[in-house]
């Protein structure tokens, strides 16, 4: 199978363009049902911001992602990232929040994944493709004392 990493990675900074340059109004839900956020957070090692979409799916207030790096041995480094600094910021189409990402564990990771697979149906094929847990994270909104 063909390298096309050069190719996901140039639909990714475009599609993260467009959502960024439209406010959101673009580029949040895809025909199908998929919806996606944008996710920023702080390179571990450059300290540098980093901002891309992810496909997610709700529950409850939570954002629900998955590090699922395409079915690579490798997380992604989003994840890697998360873990350092777990607070992130998130767009959600025209609304942004400020998160803390935590991974789903036991019973609640139970239940997540056939919700997942339901919205991405690839997401089986990833977790037959690698050796490695694929972590799903909830991203969950901060709450203002106010």
């Amino acid at each position: 199978m063909p390298n096309i990493r050069w190719l996901l990675a140039f639909i990714t900074t475009i599609h993260r363009s467009l959502y960024e340059r439209s406010g959101g109004r673009i580029g949040g839900r895809l025909p199908g049902g998929k919806r996606f956020l944008l996710l920023a957070t702080v390179g571990r090692k450059t300290g540098i911001r980093r901002v891309l979409p992810l496909l997610y799916i709700a529950d409850g207030d939570a954002f629900v992602v998955v590090a699922s790096n395409g079915g690579d041995d490798r997380p992604p480094a989003w994840w890697l990232n998360l873990q350092a600094q777990p607070e992130a910021r998130v767009q959600v189409e025209t609304e942004q929040h400020e998160v803390v990402a935590r991974q789903a564990r036991g019973d609640e990771l139970a239940r997540l994944w056939p919700k997942l697979e339901a919205s991405y149906s690839f997401y089986a094929a990833y977790r037959e493709r690698t050796t490695r847990e694929i972590p799903v994270i909830l991203l969950e909104p901060v709450r203002s004392n106010a």
